[in-house]
């Protein structure tokens, strides 16, 4: 199945089961582990693991097996991977607690550049 496949099918079943504030990152030569992280926003611990479940459940009648599921006992943060894609579904404040997805987004190297004068100081 191609990327952009996986990426509708995911993006599909966080939608149908409410998810709100998706928001794909694209990570493809930042990240050894995947190419796309998602990142979705339920408003309780048991819609969060639901619309993990439903991800879990399209991927794997699409043919796709999930690698890995972390989080599904609390619900507050579940994290699905399905190789590719790398799926996070959260309670708001947990997200915005984080903020993984701003580390994301940040221009490559941003934070990390020294200057000349920083690094002689």
């Amino acid at each position: 199945m191609e990327l952009d496949e996986i990426k509708a099918l995911v993006i599909n079943a966080v939608e149908d089961l409410k998810a709100f504030d998706i928001n794909l990152v694209d990570v493809q030569g930042r990240s050894s582990v995947t190419d796309v992280l998602l990142f979705a926003s339920g408003r309780s611990d048991r819609q969060v693991k639901s619309i993990a479940n439903n991800v879990i459940l399209e991927a794997k009648k699409a043919g796709i097996k999930a690698l890995g599921v972390e989080g599904l006992n609390t619900g507050d943060w579940v994290l699905v991977d399905l190789g590719d894609i790398v799926v996070h579904v959260m309670l708001p404040q947990v997200r915005d607690y984080y903020g993984i997805e701003r580390m994301w987004e940040a221009d490559e190297g941003e934070g990390f550049e020294q200057s000349e004068e920083d690094i002689a100081d």
